[in-house]
């Protein structure tokens, strides 16, 4: 059976219809959602029918799930580092889905590698990084995180003589890895799957920050093939570690650094707060979300390379029937050969907001937690643990018991979602403004909401 415009129509227009009305429901419905996974298995799960169903029908039966999704795109909505999803980003996202290109040769897709290279170029330029750098579209961070360490392992045994992708790691000289003690658990993941186990911690301050005569310390106790992994944005605190500093001393003992900055890199991109990111620009490799601060859809990660041979000794793959192009090709900066081509949207989202647009994002995210700092701070028995410097804010309500019921009356009231943490020996509520809708009313209505679960 031959396809024709006129088969998706009908589908479309009820996507269309329905995305519409929840987007249009976003503001003031409540934030969480209602029942559980099992709960929502019985509406649809059970035995697959054995007769077709219209698509638009199967549309309109997905919209059913309504009440069990999470309003991730509300102004109110602060948990996991989030972001909502821009105007334009989610129509590119769309678009994408129905061009339905296989981005990984440039020969194949032609239009959608051009648009990607052009989207890698404009994030090099904004994040003040190597404009010779690779860049390559993954799934998300934790993904980019395992690319860019994939290059630096990859770089790392070269230079002590071992070709990692041809010989294994069976027999290799071993690569230890320095990390913060305060990195995000994604950095432990991503090299569990590189095979270079569990990294050494080094000791971070009271915000969370890599202290660097600790790394200097770590380094100058042993030789090798070195990783360090830095970060740009801590989880909990939002602060960066004191990157311009670490990277010196790191490089100085022959290591390849990588900058965790799943958030946080997006601090080079504004006057204001391009501080934070100091020095980022003399590192190796970098790893990113566009769905976090950018605010595009799921999924879109970000890994950058500075040695494109590096990354692409460790991601290529070769076949007769892939037609390579000289200039290289997009599957070679990533870890999957099929892949959608998820840097659409985040060209679409630069090219909608521009360079201040962009700028104006951050800086707004920024403003945001520290209204919610402050309005919250003034709350009877708040206390405000972090110094507020980015996005990030750490609530506790004096002891444990407190805060953990505290965090549970304000996600039952459903007004605002804050998610419950623990840092640095304490329950926390933990606030991430990431998303560029929220404003002033947003702030107003979540500061009275957690005052609402403070009085209890």
């Amino acid at each position: 059976m031959s396809a024709d415009a006129g088969q998706y129509s009908a589908a479309l227009a009820r996507a269309v219809a329905h995305a519409t009305s929840w987007l249009e429901q976003v503001p003031d419905r409540p934030v969480g959602p209602q029942g559980s996974a099992d709960e929502w298995l019985q509406v649809f799960g059970g035995p697959l029918g054995d007769d077709p169903v219209a698509p638009a029908a199967v549309v309109d039966e997905l919209d059913a799930a309504r009440p069990g999704l999470m309003a991730i795109n509300s102004g109110r909505f602060y948990g996991w580092v989030m972001g909502g999803v821009l105007p334009a980003a989610l129509g590119a996202d769309w678009l994408t889905s129905a061009w339905d290109q296989n981005t990984g040769l440039r020969y194949a897709t032609p239009a959608t590698a051009a648009i990607e290279q052009a989207a890698g170029a404009w994030l090099l330029d904004l994040l003040g990084l190597p404009a010779s750098a690779d860049v390559g579209f993954v799934t998300g961070a934790t993904m980019a995180n395992f690319t860019g360490l994939a290059a630096g392992r990859h770089a790392v045994l070269a230079r002590a003589g071992w070709d990692v992708e041809a010989d294994g790691l069976q027999g290799a000289p071993r690569a230890r890895v320095l990390v913060g003690a305060e990195r995000h658990d994604t950095i432990d993941l991503a090299l569990r799957y590189l095979g270079l186990g569990r990294p050494q911690a080094v000791e971070a301050d009271e915000q969370g920050r890599l202290r660097v005569d600790a790394l200097a310390a770590a380094l100058a106790a042993g030789d090798g093939p070195t990783l360090v992994c830095l970060q740009a944005g801590n989880l909990h605190s939002g602060a960066f570690d004191p990157l311009a500093e670490a990277i010196a001393v790191a490089h100085e003992h022959g290591a390849w650094v990588h900058v965790d900055g799943a958030f946080g890199l997006w601090a080079a991109a504004t006057p204001s707060l391009r501080h934070l990111t100091a020095g980022v620009e003399g590192a190796d490799s970098w790893a990113t979300d566009a769905h976090k601060t950018l605010n595009v859809p799921y999924d879109c990660g970000i890994a950058i390379v500075r040695d494109p041979a590096a990354l692409r000794g460790a991601m290529g793959v070769h076949a007769s029937y892939l037609i390579a192009d000289a200039a290289g090709d997009p599957l070679e900066t990533v870890p999957e050969l099929s892949r959608r081509a998820r840097g659409v949207p985040v060209w679409a989202a630069l090219r909608s907001l521009g360079r201040r647009g962009v700028a104006g994002l951050v800086e707004g995210l920024a403003a945001r937690a520290r209204d919610l700092a402050a309005g919250i701070g003034a709350v009877p028995g708040v206390e405000v643990l972090n110094d507020v410097v980015y996005t990030q804010v750490c609530l506790a309500f004096g002891d444990d018991e407190r805060t953990r019921a505290v965090t549970a009356r304000l996600i039952a009231d459903g007004a605002a979602w804050m998610s419950g943490s623990r840092w640095r020996g304490r329950d926390v509520l933990r606030i991430s403004v990431s998303n560029w809708s929220t404003d002033a009313d947003d702030v107003a209505r979540s500061v009275a909401a957690v005052a609402r679960a403070a009085a209890g």
